[in-house]
């Protein structure tokens, strides 16, 4: 029985996301109480408990299961053990908050949802731009018909690292698609109030020479065109490895006008000088979108407190995975694919 009181939770993976998630919960989000953390690497693990003063640590999730008592797990791993692991935790009672790409594909998806569905529990799923005040902004203007009917949405993704050697596995990581353009996905899904009917997308490796012998089929650079079921058009491109910066930006073209969302300025101080312009660049997706994460949060336990369903469900994180899915698929057969 889940007290209002105080929400136990369980974190497990405990990577930069995982990180984020973990301190929020322990140092902001009020009425919840992380009870217990899991993670492959026994080191990683041992120093996120010192960190955050957690004493129930394991390398294997199923124990945290086993030996202590929660009432919601926060799932942080990579892409392809997402399933087991939110399947697992429906079938315990427990409520689900899951980290985005939500799984492999469709199949997967269903059997998430299925689970969560049966046993009566939250999933949702962790598309933080909705929860972001600029993006918000944005949707509240495309709403009100500020710029008439929406014709198209482009939105891109640039992440500065190099991707690690896990993610050159495509059918491990589903690729940049999944790892990168997830969010732009659901954005676009979002804005345009409708789902992908068509898309034709096509990828290059040109920042990874290390992935070209063994993944020839991995790309660190991607387009995608798409047409919505209602009529609307869409552009999304991704890249990893840029080393600028990270940089997320949207645009809403209208009927009557266009929605900008999103810039690379770090902040609007600007210096000049005999050595030229400066300007801060964002240099973190978790610097960028930190209050987004806190407000995802906070909608999560909120969720579970009031028994209202998330913003953000496993039908939204499904409908991603299979645009994902069609988007590769066309990538390697090299011609439009039909959703």
């Amino acid at each position: 029985m889940v007290s209002n009181d105080n929400i136990r939770l369980c974190l497990i993976g405990l990577g930069r996301a995982g990180m984020i998630h973990a301190r929020n919960y322990c140092k902001i989000i009020s009425g919840v109480s992380v009870v217990a953390m899991a993670d492959p690497d026994p080191k990683i693990v041992r120093a996120a408990g010192e960190e955050l003063g957690i004493d129930n640590t394991y390398s294997d999730y199923k124990d945290a299961f086993e030996k202590v008592d929660f009432d919601a797990v926060i799932v942080v791993t990579p892409t392809q053990y997402h399933k087991d692991i939110v399947v697992a935790a429906a079938n315990a009672g427990k409520h689900i908050f899951c980290e985005k790409p939500m799984s492999m594909d469709e199949s997967e998806c269903d059997d998430m949802i299925r689970a969560a569905e049966g046993n009566k529990v939250k999933l949702q799923i962790g598309f933080m731009r909705r929860f972001d005040k600029n993006f918000l902004a944005a949707k509240e203007m495309i709403d009100s018909g500020e710029i008439g009917d929406v014709v198209m949405v482009r939105s891109l993704t640039y992440g500065p690292s190099i991707p690690k050697p896990w993610m050159y596995d495509i059918s491990k990581s589903n690729g940049p698609l999944a790892e990168v353009n997830s969010h732009d996905i659901d954005t676009l899904r979002w804005y345009t109030n409708s789902e992908f009917k068509e898309v034709y997308a096509i990828g290059g490796n040109f920042r990874c020479p290390d992935a070209k012998s063994k993944y020839p089929d991995f790309y660190d650079n991607v387009i995608m065109n798409a047409e919505f079921e209602n009529g609307m058009q869409g552009i999304i491109s991704g890249a990893q490895g840029v080393q600028y910066g990270y940089d997320s930006r949207c645009e809403i073209l209208g009927t009557r006008g266009i929605i900008l969302v999103g810039s690379l300025d770090g902040c609007t101080t600007v210096s000049c000088s005999i050595n030229g312009m400066n300007k801060p660049i964002v240099k973190s997706w978790t610097k960028l979108f930190e209050e987004a994460y806190l407000r995802e949060a906070q909608e999560f336990i909120d969720c579970i407190r009031e028994d209202s369903d998330p913003k953000v469900s496993g039908y939204d994180g499904k409908m991603a995975v299979k645009v994902v899915n069609a988007g590769n698929r066309s990538i390697s057969e090299r011609k439009p694919v039909v959703l």
